[in-house]
């Protein structure tokens, strides 16, 4: 692997993994976030920056289930203890440094931590920030009357203890290598609004809230926009501009023709895409640039679904799938290839996986030995269940559309039946996908938290949110070795012996097929060129992960 260099620290992607396996970057303290651009940003927030996005950010109470679009705005008006910088450095925010054996942050063990606040914050409404908001948040998310994102490695914590306004401590229940990544994606909300609240879930703060971060709360346009405003008592880096503006443009070459006009100055999630780039990466006054992302666009299958319940179906269906000609011709050629769900400028991504090759004869001749046989109308079926399901995606996404289309035909070819029914983004990431109520979808997913290989939320029987669980298990994929080895994974510090982990989770997954992977994607960044402070971080999931930096030049 290529090393790359964190020029502030000296720290290499696999040093730092290494002082992460330990227990986290020692001595990185908290004045500046990532540093201060070096020249050009205003004394007082000025302006205003139009972020264009093709789902509609609906969901502000960044601990409830939500998709990426929603962290844009979470990234602005919340801090977490720590955030990840580009270089994979796990830096602090909300804390004076992160938590390390060598600094006395976490036990030998494992499982004691004590982590240090800064006592220069307030929240938005002008109330200080302590302790107790970070022991109110921690336990929230573990409650059960509370509908929670995530509680992987969250459940584990015991004994919460408010030293002092200023100092937390808990017990893990068992060690569990993530949770410095885990916290980098967990806003701390604020105890004397929430705490206040019968029923959080229901609360006025989930339609307008009040963090520590870099913007407060504006207003919402429904089915337009939601409009942020500069908190001048930020206690970290910026803000420099005076409105952060998310603006709603269902239709991705929409988005692109208000890139092209000047009407956004930022084209954000779902950014630009592939068949525009050449055009853009010319267009005067902007800046274009391609940047590996940690996502993977696959078609994505529902286990529960009699249809995909027999390998040999999620085999045939793979091999009837020329994913050469949807990268090369419908995708301009910008992605890569890849078979698995671990981003390939991870150091744990596993290079070596079988690799799929459009060949239809081989998927006939599977689906043929597995009985499942044409009928009268030449779509299989077996045991009187014909081979035809829906897909379905987001409307107005016009790539994934046409590859749709494309899917649907050489599947027909081998006699299966694909419809297409798609829906618009505000139906189609509620409760249809997190409660497992489609039967595949074509989608993009980022599987990993921060940098960290654990994948336990998407992969684990017990992340299945429609069986009960918590996570984001949308598959309703389980395998019990699957399990076993991502608990081990969390259990498990030292890098090398994780990288033979995860390479076997991968192994496994690409053998059972839970998902059919198209390609992992590049990302098309695209901003006016008189933007600085902009900075790509392939370890979130938010292009707005910094927008206290940006500022015009």
């Amino acid at each position: 692997m290529t090393k790359t260099h964190n020029p502030s620290t000296g720290y290499s992607r696999r040093d730092t993994l290494r002082m992460l396996a330990a227990g986290g970057a020692a001595g990185l303290l908290a004045p500046n976030l990532l540093g201060k651009p070096a020249f050009g940003q205003p004394t007082t927030p000025n302006g205003r920056i139009v972020v264009g996005v093709t789902q509609e950010p609906t969901v502000f109470n960044p601990l409830m289930p939500h998709i990426e679009v929603d962290d844009s705005v979470a990234f602005s008006v919340f801090d977490a203890l720590f955030r990840i910088d580009p270089q994979g450095m796990i830096v602090p925010n909300l804390a004076t440094e992160v938590p390390s054996l060598a600094n006395g942050g976490i036990s030998e063990d494992g499982l004691n931590w004590r982590v240090h606040l800064r006592d220069d914050v307030l929240w938005h409404d002008g109330t200080p920030f302590t302790a107790e908001d970070v022991k109110f948040t921690l336990e929230l998310i573990v409650n059960p009357d509370f509908r929670a994102w995530r509680t992987t490695g969250h459940a584990l914590v015991r004994d919460i203890e408010v030293v002092s306004p200023t100092e937390i401590t808990w017990r893990m229940e068992q060690p569990f290598a993530p949770y410095l990544s885990f916290l980098t994606e967990t806003f701390i909300v604020p105890q004397h609004i929430l705490g206040a609240e019968a029923n959080p879930n229901e609360a006025a703060f989930n339609q307008a809230p009040v963090g520590t971060g870099a913007f407060k709360w504006g207003q919402r346009q429904a089915g337009d926009n939601v409009e942020l405003v500069a908190n001048p008592g930020y206690h970290g880096e910026g803000p420099y501009i005076e409105r952060l503006i998310f603006k709603y443009i269902p239709d991705m070459t929409v988005m692109y023709t208000q890139f092209r006009s000047g009407d956004i100055d930022i084209a954000g999630r779902a950014f630009i895409t592939p068949d525009n780039y050449a055009e853009a990466s010319n267009l005067p006054g902007r800046t274009v640039e391609l940047v590996p992302a940690g996502s993977v666009e696959s078609i994505y299958l529902n286990m529960e679904k009699p249809q995909f319940r027999e390998k040999a179906v999620r085999e045939a269906l793979y091999y009837a799938i020329d994913r050469q000609a949807i990268v090369d011709i419908l995708y301009y050629g910008v992605p890569r290839m890849t078979e698995t769900f671990m981003p390939p400028q991870s150091w744990y991504y596993k290079d070596d996986l079988p690799e799929q090759s459009y060949d239809p004869d081989r998927a006939r001749a599977i689906l043929d030995e597995a009985g499942w046989l044409p009928g009268p109308d030449g779509i299989r079926a077996k045991d009187g269940m014909r081979l035809s399901f829906a897909n379905s995606t987001t409307t107005g996404f016009h790539l994934r559309e046409q590859a749709q289309q494309f899917i649907q035909q050489t599947l027909a070819e081998i006699g299966v039946e694909m419809t297409i029914e798609n829906h618009p983004a505000a139906v189609m990431w509620a409760e249809f996908w997190q409660q497992s109520q489609f039967e595949s979808v074509m989608v993009g997913i980022t599987y990993l938290i921060a940098a960290d290989p654990d994948v336990t939320s998407r992969f684990h029987t017990g992340a299945i949110v429609a069986q009960g669980g918590r996570g984001s298990n949308n598959a309703q994929y389980s395998n019990a070795e699957v399990d076993a080895l991502l608990e081990e994974g969390t259990r498990t510090f030292d890098p090398e012996a994780r990288k033979a982990i995860y390479h076997r989770v991968q192994e496994i997954i690409r053998d059972d097929l839970p998902f059919l992977p198209l390609f992992t994607n590049n990302t098309v960044y695209g901003r006016k060129a008189g933007i600085d402070g902009f900075q790509p971080n392939t370890n979130t999931r938010s292009e707005a992960w910094h927008a206290a930096g940006w500022y015009w030049s």
